[in-house]
């Protein structure tokens, strides 16, 4: 059983990282990556790299408190600065194994807070489930975009459909359809773990009522808010980063929308912070609005790049921040958790 158990827990750790460095390989094979150094010293604004950072920092921040106000209402008060520290470390423990940062956070809680494990989960399930229409909103409107501008690109063009997809090579074609499996199989194993939790009474109740308690949240403006603001943040994190070359600067926010989107779909599947899915998308999509192959493969690996050394900084600043802030008072932490759930049934009746 506990071979099993470690060959599980390995192939968790192994599978993604031979995904990711697969394709990574595959579309970094004939790559001259002496030639970086100088795109990143001459050629690269850094200004608007820079000016990125605080977006990424920012989405994260909103995360941490939205995520505050859908614990309320289940009972449990957690302080801020611990639920934002538990976001920024959950997105650094997840490059190593993807998705376990969701898990993570939640016993960062229940260790400095008392939260309740389950209770904590679910409400990660409500975060996500908003995440997820947000998402969908986002790709209808990408797909408006992205027809008018192939609409006024076959135009002037005449460029047809099928002269689009015979760019793909059979290896690119077979990429996509990995990447596409990937993510089915993705979904097939956390509908398996939901049934699994379905099937133990007391874990279920917690979870549904993370997922119910949207409607108790304290303030409904300010977790639109909060739940708006994450996305536009995540965007000019990335959107800024077009102006930091001379080929991507003047392509405008349609080709970034399009690419963010694609993007984002990408990071479904299971890579460490999307690692080889997100650059496959997002330089095809760059290739599309006319950026050379080369050009959009400097962009994807140092913007990737870049942007996951900021998660492990801030990962390692709340490792750090979070060894200083004291576990809270159980006995006041009890005292809250029942004032809240008070609160909260009060508004129900109400």
């Amino acid at each position: 059983m506990n071979t099993k158990k470690t060959v599980r827990n390995s192939l968790k750790i192994a599978l993604p990282l031979i995904l990711g460095g697969a394709i990574l390989y595959w579309m970094y094979r004939d790559f001259d990556f002496s030639s970086i150094s100088d795109v990143l010293l001459h050629d690269m604004d850094w200004t608007w790299m820079i000016l990125s950072f605080p977006f990424g920092i920012l989405a994260m921040v909103f995360r941490g408190l939205r995520w505050r106000q859908t614990l309320r209402p289940v009972g449990e008060d957690a302080r801020a600065s611990v639920c934002v520290n538990s976001i920024f470390l959950s997105y650094a423990v997840s490059l190593i194994i993807p998705r376990v940062g969701e898990f993570a956070r939640c016993g960062v809680l229940t260790k400095h807070e008392h939260t309740d494990f389950a209770k904590a989960l679910g409400t990660v399930v409500t975060e996500r489930a908003v995440d997820m229409v947000l998402m969908l909103i986002m790709t209808a409107a990408a797909l408006l975009l992205q027809v008018k501008v192939f609409g006024s690109f076959f135009s002037k063009t005449g460029t047809r459909l099928d002269d689009i997809l015979n760019t793909f090579s059979t290896t690119g074609w077979i990429v996509t359809i990995v990447c596409g499996i990937a993510a089915v199989a993705l979904i097939y194993i956390l509908l398996r773990q939901l049934s699994f939790y379905n099937r133990i009474k007391e874990a279920v109740h917690n979870i549904w009522l993370g997922i119910i308690s949207i409607k108790d949240v304290d303030s409904v403006p300010l977790f639109l808010f909060y739940s708006i603001g994450i996305w536009v943040c995540y965007f000019l994190h990335f959107y800024l980063t077009f102006f930091c070359f001379d080929f991507t600067s003047h392509l405008g926010i349609t080709c970034a929308t399009v690419c963010f989107v694609v993007g984002t779909i990408a990071v479904i599947v299971p890579t460490p912070n999307g690692a080889g899915p997100w650059h496959f998308s997002v330089k095809t999509m760059l290739a599309l609005y006319g950026v050379a192959a080369t050009n959009a493969l400097y962009f994807v690996l140092i913007v990737h790049t870049v942007q996951t050394l900021l998660i492990v900084v801030m990962g390692v600043y709340a490792w750090i921040r979070l060894a200083f802030i004291s576990p809270a008072d159980k006995t006041a932490a009890g005292t809250t958790d029942a004032t809240a759930a008070a609160t909260a049934t009060e508004r129900k009746k109400n």
